[in-house]
């Protein structure tokens, strides 16, 4: 293994680990930003009703398959689950078109455009790991 390989998924796998265990710890916000999404989750999928265990989950969820991406342990699996899991957080963390003040949209649009950065780096590791 290329250390080219060891440090692309240190540095993907790692914001997950420190993302993921904050929300695992302090989910705050996050709870009534994710809570529409769930709602209409819950229509076709059955999880929880608990919002807050479920975004303690989806953080504890990260931080682990993070750690998974970036000690190179199954990390097309962790990747994929990253992956799974970042598109439903963007969608209900950072979803700028519903803003009309310039400034909160142009900062959600900043996070939302990082998250799809860090979605490139989950493709790229599982696409690195066939």
């Amino acid at each position: 293994m290329s250390l080219l390989t060891v440090a692309a998924r240190a540095l993907t796998g790692l914001p997950f680990v420190k993302f993921g265990y904050a929300a695992a710890t302090e989910p705050g916000p996050r709870i009534d930003m994710a809570g529409p999404l769930l709602g209409q989750v819950r229509a076709v999928v059955p999880i929880p009703v608990d919002d807050e265990a479920v975004v303690r989950a989806n953080g504890a969820a990260q931080a682990v398959a993070g750690a998974m991406v970036a000690a190179g342990v199954f990390p097309r699996l962790a990747a994929g689950s990253l992956l799974a899991s970042l598109i439903p957080t963007t969608l209900a963390g950072h979803a700028y078109w519903k803003y009309d003040d310039p400034a909160a949209r142009s900062q959600q649009q900043t996070q939302f455009l990082k998250n799809t950065v860090m979605a490139g780096g989950l493709l790229a590791v599982a696409a690195a790991n066939k």
